[in-house]
């Protein structure tokens, strides 16, 4: 008979209506424009023994995205951009979560974005002590940032500008404060 104790995992799902997927990337070299993505899905298996052991799948509705000007949400639609008739979602699968020595947390995994899947780090914090809300569900937040280069995920469109440069950045930065609710 085992008497060893099996590692305290729990599941956790994502409340989308508490959680932002945010990016940031320079317009016109001079400035930036911020959005966001709506409607964040995902689930995280943490393991409350070892957090290195733990997993997260996540997804964003592509037509979700929302920059405040309506004409250029238009166009980040379009083939020129994420394509969202052909390419509906974004994903992210980890592969690996470590910890840095300065206790917070590196989240490493395949980002898919417009048909296209490359390897991403994410930094941030680890996810915080659960919390009970007043309707009985248990709750932990995590907040995370990336730095990806749009291009390498098929995101080509631009246009120089007269006075030299480019209209959009190629730098991208990714910003989330996602909150979970536990399964």
């Amino acid at each position: 008979m085992s008497t060893s104790v099996l590692p305290q995992t729990t599941a956790w799902t994502v409340d989308p209506v508490h959680s932002v997927a945010e990016f940031k990337v320079k317009h016109m070299m001079i400035s930036s424009v911020k959005g966001h993505f709506a409607g964040i899905r995902g689930t995280l298996t943490l393991d409350g023994e070892d957090v290195t052991r733990s997993r997260v799948e996540a997804s964003l509705d592509a037509a979700s995205i929302t920059t405040g000007d309506s004409q250029r949400d238009a166009h980040l639609k379009s083939a020129d951009f994420f394509d969202v008739d052909k390419f509906p979602e974004l994903t992210f699968v980890s592969r690996r979560f470590s910890r840095r020595e300065d206790g917070s947390l590196e989240v490493a995994g395949d980002l898919t974005i417009h048909g296209v899947t490359r390897a991403v780090v994410f930094s941030g914090e680890c996810p915080s002590d659960p919390v009970r809300d007043p309707w009985g569900s248990d709750r932990i937040g995590l907040e995370a940032t990336a730095r990806i280069n749009r291009k390498d995920f098929g995101l080509n469109w631009n246009a120089a500008l007269e006075t030299g440069g480019i209209l959009v950045g190629d730098e991208v930065a990714i910003s989330l404060d996602v909150q979970f609710v536990k399964a």
